[in-house]
């Protein structure tokens, strides 16, 4: 029987999208192992030279409304917070510090997404750690060398090929966005999915015009 690859899935909790896949991810994770690795989706957008939707101003409207329609259309209760984007990075952290435990995921999920705290506020990130039983953050994060994990944990995501969140990692495919998840569910069931002729030939489809800078 072959060895089942490794899955990581790759999130920011700044990341709207990432909270709506989140329900199928943890679905996912009670018929295989996920490693959820929290990484900067902002760093990772640096590294490729592009922005994210909410920093373009006629896809920024565009994008706050779809997320809440899929989330309303998906039964999963979403309030946004009071600003966007926030700075997601202490909420990074402290994941990171905590192994990216998929509760914990859960958690800081809820109290930005569903609750609509700012955890980029003190009064929200203490609510956070409230919710968390974290009593000193900071020594957690600190004792955990967890900055260096975050960071190193983005630079291999980038070396993967990680370019924006929510993506889930299969062996050496990339899912990205909601609307992946049901081809990774497929290429889950059938690995070879991508070796049929019309999938393969996509893999060296040159490029016909590029943009001139």
């Amino acid at each position: 029987m072959p060895e089942e690859p490794s899955i990581t899935w790759y999130f920011d909790t700044v990341s709207p999208f990432s909270w709506i896949a989140l329900p199928r991810i943890e679905a996912l994770a009670t018929r295989h192992p996920v490693a959820f690795c929290p990484v900067l989706l902002g760093a990772i957008l640096a590294h490729w030279g592009t922005v994210g939707p909410a920093e373009l101003a006629p896809k920024r409207l565009h994008t706050y409304r779809l997320s809440q329609f899929l989330a309303e259309r998906a039964g999963l209760p979403m309030r946004f917070p009071p600003r966007h984007p926030f700075r997601s990075l202490e909420a990074q952290r402290l994941l990171t510090a905590l192994g990216g435990a998929p509760a914990a995921v859960r958690a800081c999920f809820a109290c930005i997404w569903e609750e609509g705290q700012d955890v980029s506020d003190p009064a929200g990130f203490a609510a956070l750690c409230g919710r968390l039983g974290i009593a000193d953050a900071a020594a957690l994060i600190e004792e955990t060398e967890a900055k260096e994990g975050l960071r190193r944990a983005t630079e291999a995501a980038i070396a993967a090929g990680v370019f924006g969140v929510p993506t889930l990692r299969i062996g050496t495919e990339l899912f990205w966005g909601v609307d992946a998840l049901p081809m990774a569910e497929a290429y889950l069931a059938d690995p070879g999915l991508f070796q049929g002729e019309a999938m393969a030939r996509l893999a060296d489809l040159p490029v016909g015009v590029a943009r001139r800078a």
